[in-house]
């Protein structure tokens, strides 16, 4: 299958990307190119290197060789808090919550990820950095309403139920207002009923915010279903097999071989 790139300037695109660990090729020669805005689904058997190439793409791995451009601008070599201003946000196959403190501080903390005013505008409490906080707190709101956690806002994250972690996971990933959201797996571990409230709260989110959203999947009916109008890259061995659109992904004879076995359908 030829691959295939959006039509309009790439927000994203990853160039020959590549990495080594020792005498292991994790990622090799990995291209995509992401228009703004767009839903783009990333699958592949375990081991292909989805979540390598999100780490590549945050620089919480250096790539060996390639390049990551944001807008044509090169992100290699930059720190994941520089990267988070610039506009990336993610969320992780394990969930990396702070269990201890409450929904609403969770998604906060995030908020405040990029500074808003100066050390001595909060010392002084001068009106610039009361009104920041209060816009912080109406804000955290806001995102919890959003990932229907409002009323979980003074529970402690690590209380919550396994669906609600995910969502927080979400939310707090949505605080630092990203341009560019990498979720890594959102529905593992979700049975069939949460994985269906979970695609429509994906979808709402992508329709609501704009976000451009690159997801990494297993559940085929979730990726299927969020990226029926877009594209779906498929990774083997850490490079490009195939891209298209769900239904050529699931006719595609290397792809079922590679990743979906005998099912040419998925529901």
């Amino acid at each position: 299958m030829d691959s295939q790139t959006p039509s309009s300037t790439p927000i994203l695109e990853l160039r020959d990307l590549t990495v080594d660990f020792g005498g292991v090729r994790a990622v090799n020669s990995f291209n995509m190119a992401v228009a703004p805005g767009e839903l783009v689904g990333l699958i592949g058997p375990n081991g292909a290197g989805k979540t390598t190439v999100f780490n590549l793409i945050t620089n919480a791995y250096h790539a060996t060789s390639g390049q990551i451009l944001m807008e044509g601008k090169n992100l290699r070599g930059l720190s994941p808090d520089r990267l988070c201003h610039r506009g990336i946000s993610r969320t992780f196959q394990n969930i990396r919550l702070f269990p201890f403190m409450t929904a609403y501080e969770n998604v906060e903390l995030s908020i405040h990820s990029a500074p808003q005013y100066s050390l001595f505008e909060a010392f002084v409490r001068l009106p610039r950095a009361r009104r920041k906080q209060q816009e912080s707190r109406a804000r955290a709101h806001q995102l919890l309403e959003t990932v229907g956690l409002e009323k979980f806002a003074h529970a402690r994250a690590g209380s919550l139920p396994y669906g609600l972690q995910r969502r927080l996971e979400i939310a707090r990933a949505m605080a630092a207002s990203p341009r560019i959201l990498l979720l890594d797996e959102p529905a593992a571990g979700m049975n069939e009923d949460e994985c269906k409230d979970l695609v429509n709260l994906i979808r709402q989110i992508h329709e609501s915010q704009g976000y451009t959203i690159i997801m990494i999947e297993h559940h085929m009916a979730v990726v299927m279903d969020l990226c029926r109008r877009s594209r779906i890259y498929v990774m083997q061995l850490g490079a490009n097999l195939a891209t298209g659109g769900p239904e050529q992904i699931q006719n595609d004879p290397q792809v079922i071989k590679a990743y979906l076995g005998e099912r040419k359908n998925v529901h």
